[in-house]
């Protein structure tokens, strides 16, 4: 297969013209062709780097025991977010032949934190500077606050959606990949407003997620005009597999609303909402309609080759942790390409510079917004087999970014950093 086709089709055709013109023998142009070929393969060789430059990451992650839950749904692979980052260090390598660099990512799994910061401290002792961290947010914090870490490490946030670490809780190189649950919502809420589906019925879990979640929705409603009309929280130990008809129904028995929300981010009882409602309205939030920050049915903005890149390699579906991996992978390669440096302050600089821009299969260039290190993306919104919509939604305006409609704007973050400039 040609390596080269953006090469060899055009000096295909300039070698046709130049047969037909100077009217040559078959013998006279086979030995022109071949001459061609020789010393486009001698170009070829001459513009790769003789010495290319190691470019270590390393993937941090905690890795948690998933509690058990009253529904018997698949759970989420066990490889999330570190396939992700070794398909985005194949991306950077097939750049990396031509400019210089050669990409390696370590992966370190730890099932405490004192073993994963102990490892970072480690990797950043040895003179490395990336980490792309799959980690709880109070995990992710102790590591963003070690001192020696914060002064040289640049971290990126896979896997914790926690809206305060985008706020009073933001720290100097800490990146977010992956959407808070406030841009989540955000998202969502547009898309219902846009229904004209203003009257909200809330249901959420028992666990803590499920309660910051369910605060990110009663943020977005206030933000963008909708009602909480009312808000429930599951306190019942049936097995829903049998009783959801029943169960549901009542749970769910209120005045008239225009949409069901659900609150249940790992799973436990969500997944029996849909349907079962005492009146049949449309359910969204962690189940039915989900906003998330990817999903393997994306193949606008040709995110089909990114899938099929994934799938060769993974054997299953791309998931937004693997989707956010990967975008900090390529984020990494992205900065360096464009620096030439391995200085760790320049790449962080330029990476929150307005200089910085990341294609991403979203149909928009995504950067770091410089208040929080949050990257500015688009949410798509989903059911299980389809993409439905993507935030924002059209007429939701900002004088800087459209995608500054999502998540905490500038002027509601207590941050205490700005980013440097370049």
């Amino acid at each position: 297969m040609n390596k080269h086709p953006f090469i060899a089709t055009p000096c295909l055709t300039l070698w046709i013209k130049l047969v037909f013109a100077l009217g040559l023998r078959p013998r006279m142009c086979l030995c022109l062709g071949l001459g061609l070929g020789l010393a486009l393969s001698t170009q070829i060789t001459n513009a790769a780097p003789s010495v290319q430059r190691d470019v270590p990451v390393l993937f941090l992650e905690h890795v948690q025991e998933r509690p058990p839950t009253l529904s018997n749904i698949r759970s989420a692979p066990e490889s999330s977010g570190l396939d992700g980052a070794n398909v985005a260090i194949a991306d950077n390598n097939t750049t990396g032949r031509f400019t210089g660099e050669h990409y390696q990512l370590t992966a370190k799994l730890f099932d405490d934190s004192d073993g994963a910061i102990a490892a970072a401290r480690v990797w950043i002792d040895s003179g490395n500077t990336f980490i792309v961290a799959k980690l709880p947010a109070a995990t992710l914090l102790t590591l963003s606050r070690d001192e020696h870490i914060a002064k040289h490490a640049i971290i990126f946030n896979v896997s914790a959606k926690d809206d305060v670490l985008r706020n009073e809780q933001c720290q100097p190189r800490l990146l977010h990949t992956i959407p808070s649950r406030a841009m989540l919502t955000d998202g969502l809420a547009q898309f219902l407003m846009s229904k004209r589906w203003k009257k909200w019925l809330l249901l959420r879990g028992q666990r803590e997620e499920d309660k910051l979640f369910s605060a990110a929705l009663k943020r977005s409603a206030k933000r963008f005009g909708a009602n909480i009309i009312d808000e429930r929280e599951w306190q019942f130990n049936s097995d829903l597999r049998r009783s959801a008809q029943n169960e549901i129904k009542l749970f769910s028995q209120s005045k008239d609303y225009d949409v069901t929300l659900i609150a249940d981010e790992i799973g436990d009882i969500g997944e029996y909402i849909p349907y079962n409602t005492w009146l049949p309205r449309p359910a969204a939030g962690t189940q039915g309609l989900t906003p998330t920050g990817w999903h393997w049915s994306i193949e606008q903005w040709g995110a089909a080759q990114l899938q099929n890149r994934f799938t060769d390699y993974a054997k299953r579906d791309m998931n937004d942790v693997d989707y956010a991996a990967w975008l900090a992978v390529r984020a990494i390669g992205e900065a360096i390409t464009r620096t030439k440096s391995n200085d760790d302050t320049t790449l962080y600089q330029y990476l929150l510079s307005d200089n910085f821009q990341l294609s991403a299969f979203k149909g928009r260039r995504l950067n770091f917004r410089k208040w929080n290190g949050q990257l500015r993306q688009p949410i798509p919104l989903v059911q299980p087999n389809a993409l439905i919509s993507q935030s924002p939604q059209e007429g939701y305006l900002h004088p800087h970014s459209e995608m500054d409609t999502l998540g905490y704007d500038r002027p509601e973050v207590s941050c205490a950093f700005e980013a440097p400039t370049l």
